[in-house]
């Protein structure tokens, strides 16, 4: 299905967009001061401390206000129409992705996706966007875990295409699932990432076949990580999940931007 191509969007514009915004990234550190040419009368000069850095007061040792960190946030705006604000879990979430597996570490993967706590724990802020046309639903998470534990975290999905290359499930009410699990590539952003792509298949008792479709992509950009779940019946689209992922990392840089120009 080509559903969330056409729904998403990822277009020249959008491109042109990201592109902009990393050019003009690099652009800003190139910029620098110019000194006159001459000067005759230097004035004195009065040294002054060098500024401690503030200890966070979070136990993560996250730097963002719990504002800074909604203004981060992806929106329906980034995404273009016709994603609009949720109105809730998708009916296949509870359907498809409550499940349980022999396998340990395949177990804690259906737990993962059922929960969207990619980063190992809950997140400080997410949001979620809905495409009521095609029962798609995207969901963005900014963590609220330390540096070092969202590597364990991402340590550990890089495990899973091969754990977790292919296994059955069991649903709550009782469907059998054939999951596969596959690595997805990912902009090179961020300081440590991981992407994955999951197919869930399975045939209810009145012979109907389900395919879900899961990219989910896990970032850690310096004392900040995100995380990005696209999913819906039918296909996903690898190159909707790494526009997102770039929209998602240039709204961190953004804000943290903004947060240095207004000390």
């Amino acid at each position: 299905m080509t559903w969330l191509s056409d729904a998403i969007r990822p277009r020249g514009l959008h491109l042109a967009l990201i592109t902009a915004g990393l050019v003009t990234v690099g652009g800003c550190a190139a910029l620098g001061l110019r000194h006159p040419a001459t000067a005759p009368q230097p004035l004195p000069t009065i040294d002054r401390p060098t500024p401690i850095p503030r200890a966070s007061g979070r136990p993560d040792g996250a730097a963002l206000t719990d504002d800074q960190v909604r203004s981060a946030l992806l929106t329906e705006t980034d995404l273009g129409a016709p994603w609009t604000a949720t109105r809730g879990a998708a009916t296949w979430r509870d359907e498809l992705l409550k499940a349980t597996s022999s396998a340990g570490a395949c177990s804690r993967l259906m737990d993962t996706l059922y929960t969207d706590e990619l980063l190992g724990g809950p997140p400080r802020a997410a949001v979620g966007l809905d495409d009521a046309d095609t029962n798609a639903q995207l969901r963005y998470q900014i963590g609220a875990r330390r540096p070092a534990d969202v590597n364990t975290m991402l340590a550990w999905l890089k495990t899973l295409p091969q754990q977790c290359a292919r296994f059955t499930a069991t649903t709550d009410n009782g469907l059998q699932e054939d999951v596969r699990v596959d690595e997805a590539s990912l902009p090179e952003v961020g300081d440590a990432r991981q992407g994955l792509r999951i197919t869930i298949a399975a045939t209810t008792s009145d012979h109907r076949d389900l395919l879900l479709t899961l990219e989910l992509a896990a970032v850690r950009v310096g004392q900040d990580s995100f995380a990005f779940t696209n999913g819906g019946l039918g296909d996903v689209p690898n190159n909707a999940t790494q526009a997102a992922v770039q929209v998602g990392a240039l709204h961190l840089a953004d804000v943290h931007k903004r947060g240095r120009a207004q000390v």
